[in-house]
């Protein structure tokens, strides 16, 4: 398993979507995204994607985006979105090379974005534990 879990990116774009308009919100979700995947997380150093684990990931992020985008404000949904989408973005070199071989990012990005890493494998608290965080304020901030 490679990576921050992309539910952890999802809720931290719906939360930095609630605060800006949704240009920015873009822009600084795919910021975010490379600070996180800086801090320490849990991971397989650089190990193939374990798709069992990316199946549930995905599949719990799916739930996250539909949980956060029925949470938001009908004003707030289009920015929370585009926080989401954001954040999410440089993870879709993973979809690009299991599904059609290849990553959509230039080669450069892709080697940054594996440098930039690190993961252990005895990390795996420190997911759950931010994303029980975030799970906390989307629930208290998008709905107000």
């Amino acid at each position: 398993m490679s990576g921050v879990f992309i539910t952890n990116h999802v809720l931290a774009g719906a939360l930095i979507g609630d605060a800006l308009p949704p240009v920015p919100a873009v822009a600084v979700g795919f910021v975010s995204h490379l600070v996180m995947d800086n801090l320490p997380h849990y991971g397989g150093g650089g190990a193939p994607l374990h798709l069992p684990t990316a199946r549930k990931d995905g599949l719990l992020g799916l739930l996250a985006i539909a949980g956060c985008t029925f949470a938001a404000t009908p004003e707030r949904r289009l920015p929370v979105l585009a926080g989401i989408l954001g954040a999410c973005l440089p993870d879709t070199d993973k979809l690009g090379e299991h599904f059609v071989g290849r990553s959509p990012w230039p080669p450069a990005f892709d080697r940054f974005h594996k440098r930039i890493q690190r993961e252990q494998l005895n990390r795996f608290p420190i997911e759950v534990g931010a994303a029980l965080t975030m799970s906390v304020l989307v629930v208290r901030l998008l709905p107000r």
